[in-house]
């Protein structure tokens, strides 16, 4: 275990891709702590958290033979992290307005202030995905609004498939830059 611990964190992830289980024990036990954090502060709820680390890792140990790490892989699970946190955010909206809409008296929570970060750090986002170039943003919204793959988005807009993932990279980049002060770590 302590040779595992001196490796970067793309080769323990390169390691976990085979199944290496204490390659990925040293991921986890670098980045739960901070990943716990990071949960808190979107969800606003320590169990929440907890629960939203421990499914990212299940996650990522079941998927591990599909895990593409372009980037780090600090950078792949903060994503992570930050989509599964943003489904949670969006569930607890649908039954808020599901409640609402059936005039049932409201039960006191917190989660009105998650709920304007929320649609604050939403509108931010689409203003940020409308000042992408044309190309970059309708790549990104084919990619992550539609779930078309790689492949399927460069036959759809007749482009090849590097000049597609050139296209998500910078699209990333640009809204990462765009929205920084919202994901700090």
């Amino acid at each position: 275990m302590a040779l595992v611990n001196s490796y970067t964190d793309e080769q323990l992830a390169e390691l976990v891709r085979s199944g290496d289980e204490p390659a990925f024990t040293a991921l986890y036990d670098r980045y739960w702590k901070k990943l716990l954090l990071k949960g808190y502060l979107l969800l606003g709820s320590t169990e929440d958290a907890e629960e939203l680390v421990h499914d990212i890792f299940v996650t990522l140990w079941k998927k591990r033979e599909r895990v593409v790490i372009r980037e780090t892989f600090h950078g792949y699970i903060s994503a992570m992290l930050q989509y599964a946190a943003f489904k949670i955010l969006a569930e607890r909206k649908r039954k808020w307005e599901l409640r609402s809409s059936l005039e049932l008296p409201e039960v006191a929570d917190h989660s009105t202030q998650q709920w304007l970060d929320f649609e604050y750090l939403r509108s931010e986002l689409e203003a940020a995905i409308r000042q992408l170039p044309d190309k970059c943003r309708l790549v990104f919204e084919l990619s992550r609004h539609e779930g078309l793959s790689d492949q399927e988005i460069a036959e759809q807009m007749e482009i090849s498939v590097n000049t597609v993932k050139t296209q998500k990279r910078r699209a990333l980049e640009k809204l990462k830059t765009s929205l920084n002060s919202f994901f700090f770590f």
